[in-house]
């Protein structure tokens, strides 16, 4: 969104974001001078087991397919793979419950083969549930690949944000194996819904 927003008037092919974990590329496709796409090459994260993953579990009120895991590419994000997307969508999590175990961002899932449906809780952060997590769509895509789900190099489309009224689509890919990544790219749209200014 950062890139949209940025690059629309500078009339920009590619934008390096400067974050805290190093400098993402993002790669702007257009239409005419409309922005019609991005694709950003995500920092590489550490992956960890998640050390509340049972707690995590009691609050949610369901059990993970995969083991629960906590990736850090600059935002940290615990991945909880769900038995369908009914069961996502069915999920009401006790937010201050939540906000307890610490400053992450949830994500729960469901799906297979090329599409996958999510959702992201992230309460230390006053964000109840966010429609489209760009940082959460490539560890998804990692997290899928390293066990076995999709593999290496194939994109996923994400879908997210249908429960707020507010849907989304992203693409995610992990490129390399489970003991050499390569590269994680993450792609979609965005729309503006608001405009203003800083008087400064």
């Amino acid at each position: 969104g950062t890139a949209f927003v940025l690059a629309g008037p500078l009339q920009l092919e590619e934008l390096r974001i400067e974050t805290g974990r190093g400098v993402v590329p993002v790669r702007l496709e257009r239409d005419g001078s409309r922005i019609v796409f991005g694709r950003m090459t995500q920092p590489l994260p550490t992956i960890v087991p998640f050390d509340r993953a049972d707690e995590l579990l009691d609050v949610l009120g369901v059990e993970s397919r995969l083991p629960v895991e906590l990736y850090d590419n600059g935002l940290p994000h615990v991945y909880v793979a769900l038995r369908s997307e009914d069961e996502v969508a069915a999920l009401a999590p006790d937010q201050e419950r939540l906000r307890a175990l610490g400053p992450v961002g949830f994500n729960c899932f469901a799906g297979s083969g090329p599409r996958w449906k999510t959702r992201m809780f992230a309460p230390f952060a006053g964000v109840a549930e966010d429609p489209a997590t760009g940082s959460a769509a490539g560890p998804l895509a990692l997290h899928l690949a390293r066990h076995g789900l999709i593999a290496f190099g194939e994109e996923i489309e994400i879908s997210q944000g249908a429960e707020i009224n507010r849907p989304s689509k992203l693409f995610a890919r992990a490129v390399g194996s489970a003991d050499a990544v390569e590269r994680i790219e993450v792609g979609g749209s965005a729309v503006i819904v608001a405009r203003g200014e800083f008087r400064l």
